[in-house]
């Protein structure tokens, strides 16, 4: 199997208008509402979505990133040197109903992980978890409530998000490992 598109720019806006969306519906509007992506493509897509939103509500949103490398349970496997990025989450958690914004969702590690480190800021009212793309084959018992596109993904393939922020232009590319 060669390397396929399974989205392009104008998909990924549509999916990030359609989250943004689902995100101000199903919370009654924004009030007490902050978002938080986890690096690398979440926090682009959050910033995406935190955009959407403040345009269409006439409001600012706080917004933060996160990195969960420490927080990781296979951290040592990956990496004797492992990148660690900053976290930058600058207003209190506690009342606040944070999304949670990622690019893919895999095996749920990465957001328990992030679960965890958002905790060491304070208690949040509630999280709720936005993801681009849902690749399935879930480890543990975490579901995304905003999904983007959900797509079956063999063992062997992989799923690669790239952003105009990072890599020049919009795509999802499904390939083998």
């Amino acid at each position: 199997m060669t390397a396929r598109t399974i989205m392009m720019g104008r998909d990924i806006e549509r999916s990030l208008d359609r989250i943004s969306l689902e995100i101000v519906e199903r919370n009654h509007g924004v009030a007490d509402l902050s978002i938080i992506g986890i690096h690398t493509g979440g926090v682009f897509l959050a910033q995406r979505i935190k955009r959407q939103i403040e345009e269409r509500e006439e409001v600012t949103l706080p917004a933060g990133n996160l990195d969960i490398t420490l927080y990781r349970d296979d951290w040592s496997l990956i990496s004797q040197n492992p990148i660690v990025r900053k976290s930058d989450i600058g207003f209190l958690l506690e009342d606040k109903r944070v999304i949670l914004v990622d690019d893919v969702i895999f095996t749920g590690r990465t957001i328990r992980a992030a679960m965890d480190a958002i905790m060491d800021y304070g208690r949040p009212l509630s999280i709720q978890l936005a993801v681009l793309i849902d690749r399935g084959g879930r480890e543990l018992p975490i579901q995304p409530d905003y999904i983007g596109m959900t797509v079956g993904v063999a063992p062997n393939e992989r799923v690669d998000v790239l952003l105009a922020e990072k890599n020049a232009r919009d795509a999802v590319i499904l390939s083998q490992r």
